[in-house]
């Protein structure tokens, strides 16, 4: 099976900006990728003037929002690092191993590549005299972070329309709908850095080559 790869374009986000910014992005691939069984939600992001929908599922909200949280909590172990969040999408076939005994096979047809450029929180430098200390929190500060903002999301717009552009070119390679009731997404698997930065690529080469019946939402 064909399996497409998108890698969006990566952006430079601060840390209280990550939830934001994944929540828009899985979400908006997520919904992309429905099979009509949702009721869409319009959600307002709080930090920048961008709306997107939600599949208004609370299982994937559920579960986006764990993966979320971990990712999180990966950034905070390892600063000043790059960071990457891949959302796979597959099917699931059963195998015939021999004549008496199937194994259930696992096909990725699509990678999604999400990638942040986390910045540190800028320290504050203080300036002593001899009667008081002054804090130096530089003249430009709030004009540097009104125009990083605005190029942020500028930047977001950016991802969000190379997501669509996306899903409404490659077609070929989607598989048909799976004939399971109450089913709302194809299934997925939101993967993110494990403690060793080495081992994420092979963590996603290993799910490619597994079998075994995988989570439909993890």
């Amino acid at each position: 099976m064909n399996c497409e790869v998108c890698h969006l374009k990566e952006l430079e986000v601060e840390h209280y900006e990550i939830r934001d910014v994944l929540r828009c992005l899985l979400h908006t691939i997520i919904f992309h990728r429905a099979l009509g069984l949702v009721r869409p939600k319009e959600i307002d992001l709080e930090l920048f003037e961008i709306t997107y929908v939600q599949c208004g599922d609370q299982e994937v909200e559920k579960k986006i929002d764990e993966k979320i949280e971990q990712f999180i909590g990966w950034v905070e172990k390892h600063p000043n690092k790059k960071s990457q969040i891949c959302l796979s999408f597959y099917e699931v076939k059963n195998k015939q191993v021999s004549w008496f005994s199937k194994q259930i096979e696992r096909l990725d047809w699509e990678h999604w590549y999400i990638d942040l450029n986390v910045a540190q929180q800028p320290k504050v430098h203080s300036l002593k005299s001899h009667n008081s200390k002054v804090v130096d929190t530089g003249e430009n500060t709030l004009e540097e972070r009104s125009m990083r903002r605005a190029s942020l999301d500028a930047s977001l717009r950016d991802v969000l329309f190379q997501i669509i552009r996306f899903v409404n070119d490659k077609k070929e390679h989607v598989p048909p709908i799976p004939k399971r009731e109450g089913v709302i997404s194809f299934p997925y698997e939101i993967t993110i850095p494990s403690s060793s930065d080495s081992s994420f690529g092979m963590d996603i080469i290993k799910r490619m080559l597994q079998t075994g019946h995988p989570t439909m939402l993890s």
